[in-house]
């Protein structure tokens, strides 16, 4: 049986998903907000969150859910709706804020855990709850769809695992980066309150976004 897949498929579909990481987004500011404002493990949390998010819409996907709740008016509506309302009552939280979260964060507080599992499901809810991304895996991941290599829901579920693989090259030195550029810093109360308001308006912002959106 000849290859389905040639090198001209997978050069493209590499550039594509090279761009599409490196690409300034809410996903990436998220990870490097987190970064700044908590450190490499919190960045790091961020990031998982994240890609576990884009895996759960990589595999509705994959088995024809996210097409069903596309098609759906009411379950685009319910979804975006209730991803925005999430979304907007973390910023209120971090914008009300005065820099506890993140001294908190940072050990300013001896009795204050680090909130990392709370991070990783933010990343998670924020994308899975996200209907504009699981249209972009529903438009981007059929172009690679070839004939005789398979069965279909297989190859979008293939294509969608290496987008997050590629993620794994592009966003570590990101998170490792900004762990460094912002290190010194974050146990200074100016700072954290900064970054507080500053994740604050980043979730107002996309919550407002996510809550016009149409399909």
């Amino acid at each position: 049986m000849p290859l389905a897949y040639d090198l001209q498929h997978w050069l493209t579909f590499f550039t594509a998903a090279v761009l599409l990481n490196l690409a300034p987004g809410p996903d990436i500011a998220f990870i490097l907000a987190h970064t700044a404002r908590g450190g490499r493990k919190a960045g790091f949390a961020a990031m998982f969150g994240i890609w576990t998010g884009a895996m759960g819409h990589v595999i509705f996907a994959a088995v024809g859910l996210s097409a069903l709740i596309m098609a759906s008016a009411a379950a685009f509506m319910v979804i975006k709706l209730a991803g925005a309302a999430y979304i907007l009552w973390l910023g209120v939280q971090a914008l009300r804020s005065r820099g506890e979260l993140s001294l908190a964060v940072n050990g300013g507080h001896a009795d204050s855990p680090v909130p990392l599992r709370r991070t990783f499901v933010q990343g998670a809810l924020i994308d899975l709850l996200n209907p504009k991304v699981a249209i972009f895996f529903l438009a981007f991941l059929p172009q690679f769809v070839v004939a005789g290599a398979g069965p279909v829901p297989t190859q979008l579920m293939l294509h969608g695992m290496l987008i997050i693989a590629v993620a794994g090259f592009v966003e570590p030195p990101l998170v490792l980066m900004g762990h460094t550029v912002t290190r010194g810093l974050r146990r200074n109360p100016g700072f954290c309150r900064w970054m507080d308001r500053g994740l604050g308006a980043f979730f107002v912002f996309i919550g407002l976004r996510l809550a016009v959106a149409e399909r």
